[in-house]
């Protein structure tokens, strides 16, 4: 009885790790072919195996900030849509660049956990589990912060210079909702809003008006 007991958990166990991160590869690389699957089928095709080279597996565009948004963020997803080296490879990345003050507002990445490490400067960074409970301090250059997956983060500038963090994924599509715009830019109806938050129309129509999309 153990032992059937014993082999059920195993399979369950091997089961729910097998649905709980990208599915495994089963080929060594599938460098995607974007072109092609763009006019064949919604399905990505892998480029020839046998026409690959070295470049397929290196990204060069994120050398230097990108264009820094309202909050004093910048952010340079690297994924498989622009890198398609990383097609079926289970992972991603992004740097994110802040300026003094700037910040990466409270957001999630419903397919991934993410790791953050401070190439430059002070963060202010953390997240908050499903208790409420907070966990967050300032991490400087050269220190490294896990995000657990589906749970809110955030960051903040808390130095006088420049500060920029590279984060990694275990997922080639993490997914992103940040929550002030999935609440005030997705078009909930208003009085939802208003009874949720104890805010007047007036504030409402004034959050939607910066959050929503332009």
């Amino acid at each position: 009885m153990f032992t059937k007991m014993a082999l059920l958990f195993v399979i369950f166990l091997n089961i729910y790790v097998s649905l709980a991160s990208d599915p495994d590869p089963v080929q060594d690389f599938c460098i995607a072919n974007t072109a092609e699957s763009a006019t064949a089928s919604n399905a990505i095709q892998c480029k020839n195996s046998s026409l690959a080279t070295v470049e397929d597996f290196v990204y060069s565009s994120i050398k230097s900030p990108g264009k820094f948004g309202q909050t004093g963020l910048s952010a340079i997803s690297v994924n498989s849509n622009v890198f398609p080296g990383l097609n079926t490879l289970g992972m991603s990345f992004v740097r994110a660049d802040f300026e003094v003050g700037g910040v990466n507002v409270p957001h999630y990445h419903p397919r991934a956990t993410e790791t953050a490490f401070v190439l430059e400067g002070k963060i202010y960074s953390g997240f908050v589990d499903t208790n409420n409970k907070i966990f967050a301090k300032v991490i400087e250059k050269g220190e490294v912060m896990v995000f657990p997956k589906g749970l809110v983060h955030f960051q903040m500038n808390v130095g006088d210079t420049p500060a920029t963090i590279l984060g990694s994924f275990n997922s080639q599509n993490p997914g992103l909702l940040r929550i002030p715009t999935s609440i005030f830019g997705s078009g909930i109806k208003d009085e939802l809003l208003e009874k949720a938050f104890g805010l007047s129309s007036k504030e409402i129509t004034k959050l939607k008006k910066k959050l929503g999309p332009h």
